[in-house]
């Protein structure tokens, strides 16, 4: 069975733990987007490939400042929180909002 190709607007989920660091920040380097990843321990090339990705995604934005590059995020926070839900609505729920809001309100009542 073909695997389901990922939105082209949502990254994965390691990258989105960068994008999170970088809303924190505003900007950043490899380095303290690395530090600031409490999640998990990354090592500093894993983190440097993940922001290299979201630049060629156009997520984040790249600007070398001496000898670092300085990433600046230009997906906001509610530009991905969107990109989730309509992939969640488009995978789950064959796109019908009224399905989804459906499934929320009877599984809210089972917890």
């Amino acid at each position: 069975m073909p695997r389901a190709e990922a939105s082209r607007d949502l990254p994965p989920p390691l990258e989105v733990e960068c994008l999170k660091v970088l809303w924190t920040l505003g900007s950043g380097t490899v380095r303290q987007v690395k530090d600031g990843m409490h999640t998990r321990k990354l090592a500093y090339t894993t983190v440097m490939t993940l922001l290299d990705r979201l630049e060629k995604r156009g997520t984040v934005a790249r600007e070398k400042h001496g000898r670092s590059f300085v990433y600046t995020p230009l997906a906001t926070r509610d530009e991905m929180r969107k990109a989730a839900v309509k992939e969640m609505l488009d995978r789950f729920f064959e796109g019908n909002l009224d399905g989804l809001a459906q499934f929320l309100k009877t599984s809210s009542r089972e917890h």
